[in-house]
This record gives structure tokens, C-alpha cells and sequence, in this order.
């Protein structure tokens, strides 16, 4: 059994009201997306992240750096990617979220479904939790979610 723990923050986007807020590969309708060349999913990229310290390739970074450059953005195709290094099957996720905006409960059953499909694991093998953070961090201060 392997185990890791992942971790990903960007800062809020005020300005840029084209671009859309993912998180979990599911779009959010808020007046703010995160600021990163990709989607900005901080969900998909500590899963990716949690992914790559248990295989030793590094997706974010240089390796999705390049991708954007080629014009893949979706950070679903990055998870992909690090998923493509494991030697097991993944069998479980659990997804701890730390965000005052936007409001996650309404949208938890939606990602569980989309990251089971991502990882091709059943809908009940991914767990979702959110905190507001009790408003002891910078999320407080909307300097990121």
C-alpha cells in the first residue's frame, strides 16, 4: 500500500472574467477564477501532486508547463499524465478543501463523479471534504483558495 499527500494554491483572479473556475474538473459560475497558465483546478493538481510523490515523476512544473505550451490547459489531462506512472491501481482518494468561496457542498457529489471517472475508481472510493478554514488562514483574507 502507498500513501501520499498532495497539495496545490493559486492565488483569486478578480480581473479575468473569461476564464472559468474549475475545481475537481467540475466549473464552478463565480465572478472570479484562480490565476495559473493552466485551469487553475488546485483539486485535480493536488491529487496530481499526491500522485507524483508516490511514482517520482513530477507532473506540475516543467512537465505541465510544456503541456500549456501546447495548448493543453485542462488540468484533468495533467492527472492523467502522473496517473500514467503508477504501478497499482489507485483504490481510494480523499480530498480535504480549504476555501471561504465558493460554496462546495452544492458541487461535492458532482466532483466525487468526475474524479471516479478520471481515476476509474467507483463514485464511493472518492471523499470530499470542505473547511472554510474557520477563518484562521489567508483564504480569509481572499488572497486564495
Amino acid at each position: 500500500m502507498k500513501v501520499a499527500i498532495g497539495q496545490d494554491s493559486h492565488r483569486i483572479d478578480d480581473e479575468n472574467s473569461v476564464k472559468k473556475l474549475m475545481l475537481g474538473g467540475v466549473e464552478f459560475q463565480e465572478d472570479f477564477s484562480l490565476v495559473a497558465n493552466s485551469d487553475g483546478d488546485v483539486v485535480l493538481h493536488a491529487l496530481t501532486n499526491a500522485v507524483s510523490g508516490i511514482t517520482g515523476h513530477n507532473i506540475l512544473g516543467k512537465v505541465a508547463d510544456e503541456m500549456c505550451r501546447n495548448g493543453i490547459v485542462d488540468s484533468e489531462m495533467y492527472l492523467r499524465e502522473a496517473v500514467r506512472f503508477l504501478e497499482e491501481k489507485i483504490v481510494h482518494v480523499s480530498i480535504s478543501i480549504e476555501a471561504k468561496v465558493p460554496k462546495m457542498s452544492p458541487k461535492i457529489d458532482e466532483m466525487r463523479k468526475n474524479i471516479a471517472r478520471i481515476l476509474e475508481i467507483e463514485e464511493k472510493n472518492v471523499g470530499i471534504t470542505a473547511t472554510t478554514g474557520e477563518s484562521l488562514t489567508q483564504v480569509r483574507r481572499r488572497k486564495g483558495n
